[in-house]
């Protein structure tokens, strides 16, 4: 039987740009008329994505899966883990809740999950001219190796090449690629076709050295030097590494601006779902501020957002440790406006209950008190995608919901939300506290430009979001086009094809 044309690209480490560069060149393969899919096998990351069969997969491969025109299904991404504490996690399979799962348990649960990876991977395989894979993490963390099912061990159960990608902006990209290839076995070393630099700034040139170095050591020939693309923060971050930098770093995604609209993000300890702020970052009349751990509330915030989060109760305790549900009553106090999304819905009750320790050790804890509702966090995971309006402004809304609880109580009877017939979150008596559900909210323009409007208190313009982002697609492929050998890497996935 053919097999589909395919190639693994895998990193020297977390965040050298493996999933920008997926999508990349999802996007350019599809372009020339290819049947492009993209496949993870292992993804870490509480930024999730719903897809049309009520499953979840990692966020980067449902922006992949735009990438090459595709919607997003559950075998793009067969497993993914859902940090809830520093050594656990959720383990979703096939885009389906299997447990949470201490990080030691969880080396031993992977070969049993091989199968399923596999599974997944050949039925996405199936009718695709080049499936695109992505590894996660590095190759080079010989102490996971057994039972890997992210980088090296699937690319040997799956027989795939592997091309390496090395980040040249943090440094030491020599010797991370170097070291990653001593550091692999002598048939996964076979594996390797060759590398990519990439996020490179300044004269390409000056860099010929340290090519033949890498070369001179690794017999690795290099499928291109790719520059640093500004515009990747406008595209959803795969994991929270994003939030970690500090302002002014020209990774960050903070803006920084004379914007007339300023909304603070408290960045919670296991924030999930934070591309839900993007449209929102993007917007010329917004000044987004993720605020930091020991850092408090800017006092003249218009906005204050409270984000998702995967383990509510352990970062509601989090919230008060940093003093910001402090900072968050006198916001209110002063006639700021206030919005949780999903757990920060959640947070702002009176009340949260997991008595069946869902989210960590079971409890019930007050919440920040500022709309009439309480939660409790069962055992039942909704997974669903949704639409309907906004009744504030009549604007249509669409999203995703993603939640382990069940939230009621009076201000419930002023729904944030109409989806459909059901109402959707709740609103305090003022109009100006409010909480939902739905994640994605403000992709949609007209609702995004009628929320902002509001806080404003005048009209407010805004770009065209979903436009944006297909136009930073398309010049991330146009650059991968001109700064990668993107034949010679079809080839080499091609090679797989007839073996």
């Amino acid at each position: 039987m053919q097999r589909a044309a395919a190639i693994m690209v895998q990193g020297t480490g977390s965040d050298v740009g493996k999933s920008l560069l997926v999508a990349g060149l999802g996007r350019a393969f599809s372009r020339r008329g290819l049947a492009v899919r993209p496949f993870k096998p292992q993804n870490m990351s509480n930024n999730a994505a719903v897809t049309a069969d009520g499953g979840e997969i990692g966020r980067a491969q449902a922006l992949q899966a735009r990438a090459c025109g595709l919607a997003p299904s559950i075998h793009m991404n067969p497993v993914l883990l859902k940090p809830q504490t520093d050594i656990g996690a959720q383990v979703v399979v096939q885009g389906r809740v299997w447990g949470n799962v201490a990080a030691a348990d969880y080396l031993n649960l992977k070969a049993q999950l091989l199968p399923k990876v596999l599974d997944s991977f050949g039925r996405l395989s199936d009718g695709a001219d080049l499936v695109l894979v992505e590894g996660a993490g590095s190759p080079a963390e010989v102490n996971l190796r057994a039972g890997d099912i992210a980088n090296m061990g699937f690319a040997e159960a799956a027989d795939l090449p592997v091309v390496l990608v090395g980040d040249i902006d943090r440094g030491g990209v020599i010797a991370s690629l170097v070291g990653t290839w001593t550091l692999l076995g002598e048939t996964e070393r076979g594996r390797l076709a060759g590398v990519i630099i990439n996020k490179f700034r300044g004269d390409v040139r000056l860099f010929d050295g340290g090519l033949a170095a890498v070369k001179e050591r690794t017999g690795l020939a290099c499928f291109g030097v790719v520059p640093y693309f500004p515009a990747a923060r406008r595209l959803p971050a795969e994991d929270s590494v994003a939030l970690d930098r500090p302002a002014g770093d020209p990774r960050t995604r903070t803006r920084v601006s004379g914007a007339a609209i300023r909304v603070a993000v408290p960045v919670l300890a296991r924030i999930a779902n934070f591309d839900d702020l993007d449209p929102l970052i993007a917007e010329p009349d917004v000044d987004l501020v993720f605020v930091q751990a020991g850092t408090p509330l800017p006092g003249d915030a218009d906005l204050v957002l409270l984000p998702g989060s995967k383990a509510t109760l352990s970062d509601l305790a989090y919230v008060r440790s940093q003093g910001w549900d402090i900072d968050i009553a006198a916001h209110v106090r002063r006639g700021g406006w206030l919005l949780g999304l999903c757990g920060g819905y959640q947070m702002l009750g009176r009340r949260l209950r997991d008595p069946n320790g869902i989210e960590g050790p079971a409890g019930e804890v007050p919440g920040l008190g500022h709309l009439a509702v309480e939660t409790e966090i069962g055992a039942t995971k909704r997974l669903a995608e949704v639409s309907g309006l906004d009744p504030a402004s009549g604007a249509p809304v669409s999203g995703y919901e993603m939640h382990m609880g069940t939230t009621d109580g009076p201000d419930r009877a002023r729904p944030m939300l109409r989806l459909g017939e059901r109402p959707e979150g709740a609103v305090s008596p003022d109009g100006r506290v409010m909480g939902c559900y739905v994640h994605g909210l403000f992709a949609a323009d007209e609702f995004r430009r009628a929320f902002l409007s509001r806080l404003a208190g005048r009209a407010v313009g805004g770009i065209a979001f979903e436009s944006e982002v297909e136009r930073v697609l398309d010049a991330l492929a146009d650059h991968l086009e001109t700064y990668l050998d993107l034949d010679a890497l079809l080839a080499v996935a091609r090679r797989r094809e007839l073996s």
